[in-house]
């Protein structure tokens, strides 16, 4: 432990106000949502737990028929919107984390099928990866959610909607991930200690889990952390166009989207709150993305 904290990485942290800073925002974010069971002081999601009279209460004002009191205000269906945001971040920290997993995974399997194998392999890999580049994520994102939810039987859909939106953001962002393991790969495979792997008799398999992918991994931390902030975007982008999670699961782009409808009547809390933390986390994911390039990068180091 008292070697990590002495490393090159730990040094860059700890002279980085804002990467430290990122990071306590980030902490503070994702352990709000993995303990909102025990944070939250309502279940958003426990239909028999709501009482519509508290509908439309101010944040911090009592409700004019109960008296009861919202940090946040609650929303149309007198949820507490406080707790709403932390059960909805919990959504969609889920599916970005599954989302980039899932577009990690993929991206570097091929990567290192293209760039270790080459030949027709490597062509039919980044062919199909040049062509989806033609194409914006989120219109790929959208695609693939619509015809993978036509196919789901309608007795599902909703149960499987979280799952179907991870399988689409992930397959729509695996291409990054492919070309750089490939560039890596390629670089890595002519060195000699590959070549002395080849000579011992180690499998092609082996050599790039072992061997080549190890020395790719910096680069992959790094997308993986970006790819991340972008993944909970996208998410609450098509939870905001009503082709993401469902209305029984809200998701933070779910609670903007339901927000966005009382913004000019007076309820603003309903918008503002859910906005203000999707902004927070993702910037500060963002940042900590950026600060992990440069930390990494040895020609900054």
């Amino acid at each position: 432990m008292a070697r990590a904290w002495q490393s090159d990485l730990a040094y860059s942290f700890r002279h980085s106000p804002v990467a430290m800073i990122s990071a306590l925002v980030v902490a503070v974010l994702v352990l709000s949502a993995v303990f909102a069971p025990w944070i939250a002081p309502h279940n958003p999601f426990d239909p028999g737990s709501l009482n519509l009279m508290n509908g439309f209460t101010p944040p911090g004002a009592p409700n004019a028929f109960t008296g009861d009191t919202f940090l946040l205000g609650t929303d149309d269906q007198g949820r507490d919107v406080f707790s709403t945001i932390l059960y909805g971040m919990r959504i969609s920290l889920f599916v970005g984390f599954s989302a980039v997993l899932l577009a990690m995974v993929i991206g570097v399997v091929l990567g290192l099928l293209a760039g270790y194998l080459g030949g027709w392999v490597e062509s039919v890999i980044m062919r199909t990866a040049d062509i989806q580049l033609t194409f914006p994520a989120i219109l790929v994102a959208m695609l693939i959610f619509g015809v993978a939810k036509g196919i789901t039987p309608p007795e599902y859909r909703d149960q499987m909607a979280i799952y179907v939106l991870i399988l689409a953001i992930g397959l729509s962002d695996w291409v990054q991930f492919a070309r750089v393991v490939r560039g890596a790969t390629l670089v890595e495979k002519n060195r000699d200690y590959v070549q002395a792997a080849r000579l011992v008799g180690r499998r092609p398999f082996s050599i790039m889990i072992r061997h080549i992918l190890p020395n790719a991994l910096n680069a992959v931390l790094v997308i993986a952390t970006i790819s991340l902030a972008l993944a909970i975007i996208a998410e609450a982008t098509l939870s905001f166009l009503g082709v993401g999670a469902p209305p029984t699961k809200p998701s933070l782009g779910t609670l903007i989207r339901i927000g966005q409808g009382y913004m000019f009547s007076g309820e603003w809390w309903i918008l503002l709150f859910p906005a203000l933390t999707l902004l927070a986390l993702a910037l500060s994911i963002n940042l900590l993305g950026d600060w992990l390039r440069d930390a990494l990068n040895p020609r900054l180091r």
